[in-house]
């Protein structure tokens, strides 16, 4: 076995990245706090095509160093948006049509791997803050809350490894047709 070279990966250039196909799912960063989580997820969304990013509250922004170290360029792929108030870009999204998932434990949510996805319809996924997760005004609007299961004590995945798990499980699909 070899591992492969850069050059090997067919990588996309940007102007590639923004003309393809897009995934149906949206991320929505509600008031997260670490710049690097934010670059990570930056990175994560390149990886699986995500049609845009939106950035609420206190979620830092583009261009900043932290977020650029961790987001390896992927903030001049991945369009992204500032809004002021998660809320109002929950309208919005729904606006379009765009079904709203939070990534929260919550009662009545659902595991992961249980979520169906439909051929045809977007998804905004909302990821919430560190400490303190999507906020319940937020969860409020949403029409789904789905769970990633874990087995251990903490019950607690950082944002950016939850981002990766999500996008990975709801992308499977899209896998099996490339």
């Amino acid at each position: 076995m070899r591992k492969l070279l850069n050059k090997e990966l067919g990588r996309k250039s940007i102007e590639q990245y923004k003309n393809a196909e897009k995934s149906a799912f949206f991320i929505v960063l509600d008031n997260v706090r670490s710049h690097n989580n934010v670059g990570s997820i930056f990175r994560t969304a390149d990886a699986f095509l995500t049609p845009k990013i939106y950035l609420c509250g206190i979620t830092a922004r583009p261009p900043h160093r932290d977020i650029q170290k961790t987001a390896l360029g992927a903030t001049e792929s991945v369009e992204w948006v500032y809004y002021g108030s998660t809320a109002d870009a929950i309208t919005e999204l729904k606006s379009m049509g765009v079904r709203i998932l939070a990534v929260e434990q919550a009662e009545g949510s659902v595991a992961l791997q249980d979520v169906v996805i439909e051929e045809g319809h977007q998804y905004a996924l909302v990821f919430g803050h560190e400490v303190n997760g999507v906020d319940q005004k937020i969860v409020d609007m949403c029409d789904m809350c789905i769970e990633i299961p874990q087995f251990g004590t903490k019950h607690s995945f950082n944002i950016a490894v939850s981002a990766g798990i999500v996008l990975w499980e709801l992308n499977k699909p899209r896998q099996k047709k490339i």
